[in-house]
């Protein structure tokens, strides 16, 4: 799962994981329980648990993996970030790519509200930036497995059985 910054990757990835029957592995809810018992933490672009975050995802993911589990694997990683943590996974799974999409003034309401509604947000810093450029600099996922376009304004479009058929391999 992947996609810009408020994108509505996190809310997809677990509808489509509860669908499919299998575990939802979110970069976000990772990081918010390595600060959950720290509260003094103060995020910061490049703080000490986004470093350690990025080496847990993938560690988990493979885990995960190599137990023979279908997961859900979702973060707002752009290329540089996503391709090397995949490409080492890849023979473990038949690797799908959902990327979700939305106008960027929608994503940044998103992101305000969830900041606004959810004490564990704290552990990620702000958006820092203007939507569109955050959107406009996104360099998405570029693997070589068959992806799929999401449209997350209003519910999904495509639809969410047509994602799963998609995951499942039948579309």
């Amino acid at each position: 799962m992947s996609g810009p910054p408020g994108a509505g990757k996190t809310t997809l990835a677990h509808a489509l994981a509860a669908k499919v029957g299998c575990p939802a592995i979110c970069r976000d809810e990772i990081k918010e329980g390595m600060v959950h018992g720290r509260p003094d933490f103060a995020a910061k672009p490049g703080d000490e648990s986004s470093l350690r975050t990025l080496p847990t995802f993938f560690g988990v993911l493979e885990l995960l993996l190599r137990a023979g589990v279908t997961v859900v694997a979702e973060a707002a990683f752009q290329d540089r970030l996503w391709r090397p943590g995949l490409e080492p996974l890849r023979g473990l799974a038949a690797m799908r790519v959902v990327h979700c999409e939305v106008e960027p003034g929608i994503a940044m309401a998103r992101i305000h509200r969830r900041q606004r509604e959810n004490p564990l947000r704290r552990a990620h810093s702000g958006p820092g930036t203007v939507a569109s450029d955050v959107h406009r600099v996104f360099d998405r996922i570029s693997l070589d497995v068959p992806t799929i376009e999401v449209d997350t304004t209003d519910g999904y479009r495509p639809g969410l059985d047509e994602i799963v058929a998609f995951v499942n391999g039948h579309g």
